[in-house]
Order: C-alpha cells, then structure tokens, then sequence
C-alpha cells in the first residue's frame, strides 16, 4: 500500500491511516524493548542487593577426590596458580552433583575437567587447586584454577549460586595469598579466549546476560566477599562463618574440619616434609570459619596434624 501514489482522497486518507498504524506499532515495538531493557537493567542492578540484602550465606566448600588423573603443576609450580577462571556449564537445570558425576565419568572421553562445580546448593571441589586442569586451553590450563557455575534460572537459585561462586573465587584467591584483581586474577572462559586465542568459549557472558547479569557484577560481590573474608573473618562485615554444605546448622560432616585461628586473621597451614618434620607454608593459609575435608592424621613432636590437602596439614589446635 505505501507504494502506491494515487491521487484519489480515499486511497490518500488509507495511505496516511496506515501510516500512522505503522509509527503506532514501531512506537509500541521499541516501548518494549524499552521497557525490557530497564527490566534487564534493574535486574542486574538488584542481582547482588539481593544477596546482600537477604543475607545469603554461601555454603562451605566440599572436597571430594574425582577421577582425573593427570596431575600437574601450574607453569610457576605445584601450588602456585594465578587466578581462577569461571565457566558456565550451559546445560539447562543440571546440578552440580549431576556435573560431578558426569565429568568424573566422561572426562577421558571429553579431554576436559575442571577443579569444582557450583549451584545454588553446593560447591564441590573434586580435584586438587594445586594442580592444574584442562578447562580452558594449554595456557590457562597451567595458570588458573577453573570452577564451572551451574544454569539456574529463578531469581533466588540465580543470587544462591553466584553467592556460592563469588565465595569460592574469593576463597581460593585467599588460599594462595593472590590478590583479588577482575581481569588478571579473576577471569571468565571469554576473557582467557581472548587473551590467549586458543578456544573461542564465550562463557558466562551469554548466561550472565539471560538473568540480567553481567561479569562486572560478579567481578564486585567476588572482591567484596574477599575484602569482608579477610578483614572480618565472613563474608559480611560482622563476620560469621558459612552453614556446611547441605546442611541447616553450623556442624561440619564427621570428616570436615572447621578451622580458626583466634589469634590471627588466618590458620597456618604445614607441608609434610621427606625426613618426617613439617615445615610451614608461607605463601598460602586457610580462612578462618572455614570447612576443610580431612582424610588423614599424623602426630610430630606431641603435635596432632589433620590433612587438609595434597600435602597441606593444620595442627588440631586450630580446630573448632
């Protein structure tokens, strides 16, 4: 109709009649982008106020051995990683105990593995942060612990989980005495991709972006829980330790330790040494009001020793 130029008032009156139907729906068309685009960016502006004003406690981090089987240390050495990059699972409403088993079973077939998982419910470390992974390319593979957060998708699973993978970034930045620095010690899959143009992953931008959401808004809460673990013990500024995963009380499982130092702002942990002495680790500890698997003790000079890791021990005074 609009490319017919006839003289006649009739067809001219339609024209200008379906004209203005046409500005009216162009009109009511970028209202709703409009109004999507302040829903998205609300959203994105109350993920965090949410957490923060609710008072989500992440949960404690569970360790558990997988069965990856190819350790090896970071380029600078076993226990000297220098960041952590967070990826996005991408697979609609699975757990993060449906990932661990998954990885845990598929993993020689996939050539990939990660460090942990975490949903709105758990965070399950199933190798080793001393040692490396194949989750994101030869290079970041030797430089970054790797955490795959899980797709939920209502407003408070969403807040759960990012509180849960804001926690573990912070704490592991924490255990090895990195500082907490978006870009260079906190990464996403799409900025090691970009970085180092070996994959071409874009995770977790497009997730982030589904729930109005975005890796500046993690990069924040991460570096406010980091700064609130360090200099008050919890993850709000009056402290307070975190609930054990899958748990509604503050009782560790028989084999986790809750560890403090009440003289300190972390515990000490010891490297187990050839000759059966220990020796401490200067470039890491443990947060105080944390979990820690254990699956060993030992006893030196009248001193019992739970370990927490590898080759990481914590004399039992420092247990709660």
């Amino acid at each position: 109709m609009l490319d017919e130029l006839g003289g006649m008032r009739y067809m001219s009156k339609k024209v200008n009649r379906s004209v203005a139907w046409l500005f009216g729906l162009i009109a009511v068309f970028f209202g709703v982008l409009l109004i999507t685009s302040n829903t998205t960016n609300a959203q994105a502006a109350t993920t965090n106020e949410y957490i923060i004003d609710n008072r989500i406690q992440p949960v404690a981090i569970q360790y558990r051995e997988g069965t990856f089987s190819d350790w090896f240390g970071y380029e600078n050495g076993v226990g000297k990683p220098e960041g952590v990059v967070v990826h996005e699972t991408a697979d609609y409403g699975a757990t993060a105990e449906n990932e661990v088993s998954y990885f845990n079973r598929e993993w020689p077939n996939m050539q990939s593995y990660v460090h942990a998982f975490v949903d709105n419910n758990a965070i399950i470390n199933i190798h080793s942060t001393d040692y490396g992974v194949w989750g994101a390319g030869p290079t970041a593979n030797a430089k970054y612990v790797q955490v795959e957060l899980c797709e939920t998708h209502s407003q408070d699973a969403f807040a759960r989980s990012i509180a849960n993978d804001a926690y573990y970034v912070a704490a592991k930045l924490i255990q090895y005495g990195l500082p907490a620095v978006p870009g260079q010690t906190i990464l996403s899959h799409n900025q090691v991709s970009k970085m180092y143009g070996e994959i071409t992953h874009t995770d977790p931008t497009g997730f982030f972006a589904s729930m109005g959401y975005s890796m500046d808004q993690f990069n924040d809460l991460v570096v406010t829980y980091y700064n609130n673990l360090k200099n008050f013990g919890g993850v709000y500024r009056d402290g307070g330790s975190n609930t054990n995963a899958g748990s509604n009380n503050n009782t560790p499982a028989a084999n986790v330790l809750r560890v403090n130092n009440p003289n300190g702002a972390y515990v000490p942990i010891m490297a187990l040494r050839s000759d059966g002495t220990f020796a401490r680790v200067t470039n890491r500890a443990l947060m105080n009001n944390t979990d820690w698997q254990t699956d060993k003790t030992t006893e030196v000079s009248g001193v019992t020793y739970r370990r927490v890791a590898t080759n990481e021990w914590v004399a039992t005074t420092y247990v709660v």
